[in-house]
């Protein structure tokens, strides 16, 4: 992701749309902001609290009053130390020991003619991580291999940068133009062939330089099998051309050698709450409309089913294991899928229904009605989501 794209979703792959009942629509339309605006002026006429030395023991609502810049964090003897010498080894391996220069912001992105790559402050420290839990109910990139995942993607977009990729004929040819402006939505073709899955289900299919950068993540992952993994795509072609075009570059000096900072740690005076606040905010729902009849299919006001249990306390019982199945399925954040889920029960509430099938069955049959409902709402343009 570069500047102009956050990557704000990277979840594992999307279940088997065969799932899907076949009562119920499931419009598939990903939608993504462009150039998302930074708000780097916020707070800055509250009154500064000094960090205390045991501020990693504070309790949440006192550790969300300090700013971010004012977290005494640092990359050194942090747990994604170890994941950047990983990167650095995985590309050393290949010939590419270009420059790259890591520093923390507030989330994930490379900035646009840079050698550098931003890593998210939570990832500095263990209760930071926690919080980021306990606010967002993941942490992107806190599993090792997702993390893994997440550096080789940007490490795509750095290497672009370096070398000025994105100038070459071929490169475009292949990818498309990096000038195309980011889309307020981009519709996918969930079945094609012509592009990598790594991180999203087609993210790749968002920009030419996500294609890009996917691609080159692929390239460059471990034991990826590639060639045999997409053979028969025409996605294979990229590939081969992203092997070439790598080979091409070893012992070769990077054409940029800019490694600054866009929007670190230390200049971002917002507080932990704000950014939260704004954080949750972007990747929640406003009152998605559900369609009663769907609810109706698990559940009933029928005199003879009054005894037996709420559908709200269903709900709020399998509430956790169903919001991390259809995160996983769907690759959408966890605290967006909590906000459908509370308008769910809210309604469950109103029209007083009870199970009418037997608990095994409205589990499974409500996992997908959820997955569906937040699938439809968030790709109806009602809502956006960063790249």
């Amino acid at each position: 992701m570069t500047k102009a794209s956050r990557l704000a979703t990277t979840r594992g792959g999307l279940g088997p749309t065969s799932a899907c009942s076949p009562g119920w629509r499931w419009t598939v339309r990903p939608i993504v902001a462009s150039n998302p605006q930074r708000s780097s002026h916020l707070s800055r006429h509250m009154p500064r609290k000094p960090v205390p030395p045991n501020w990693a023991d504070l309790p949440d609502e006192e550790l969300l009053d300090l700013r971010l810049s004012d977290l005494p964090l640092q990359l050194e003897g942090s747990v994604v130390e170890g994941r950047i010498a990983q990167l650095r080894s995985e590309l050393e391996e290949r010939g590419l020991g270009f420059p790259l220069h890591f520093y923390l912001s507030d989330e994930w992105f490379t900035p646009d003619g840079k050698a550098s790559m931003a890593v998210p402050f939570y990832l500095a420290h263990q209760r930071l991580e926690r919080l980021e839990r306990a606010q967002m109910f993941a942490v992107e990139g806190g599993e090792h291999d997702w993390c893994m995942r997440i550096l080789r993607h940007e490490a795509g977009h750095v290497i672009d940068n370096a070398y000025k990729l994105r100038l070459r004929r071929q490169r475009r040819k292949i990818f498309g133009s990096s000038s195309l402006p980011y889309p307020e939505f981009y519709a996918p073709r969930p079945y094609s062939k012509s592009f990598v899955m790594h991180l999203d289900p087609w993210y790749a299919q968002s920009h030419p330089d996500e294609d890009f950068a996917e691609t080159f993540a692929v390239w460059l992952t471990p034991q990826a099998q590639w060639k045999p993994r997409y053979a028969g795509w025409p996605a294979l072609k990229k590939l081969e051309y992203m092997d070439a075009l790598m080979k091409s570059l070893i012992g070769k000096k990077p054409l940029l050698h800019d490694l600054s900072e866009v929007d670190p740690l230390p200049r971002l005076n917002r507080t932990l709450r704000y950014h939260y606040r704004k954080k949750r905010r972007h990747h929640g729902v406003d009152h998605p409309e559900f369609y009663d009849r769907d609810l109706r299919r698990l559940f009933s006001d029928a005199p003879e089913h009054a005894g037996h249990m709420t559908a709200s306390q269903f709900l709020g019982r399998v509430r956790r294991p169903v919001r991390k199945i259809v995160a996983d399925w769907t690759g959408i954040y966890q605290y967006t899928i909590d906000k459908v889920l509370e308008d769910i029960i809210a309604r469950c509430r109103e029209l007083k229904l009870r199970l009418a099938v037997p608990e095994d069955q409205a589990l499974q049959e409500f996992t997908v009605l959820l997955t569906v409902q937040v699938m439809n709402y968030l790709h109806s343009g009602r809502h956006r989501v960063a790249l």
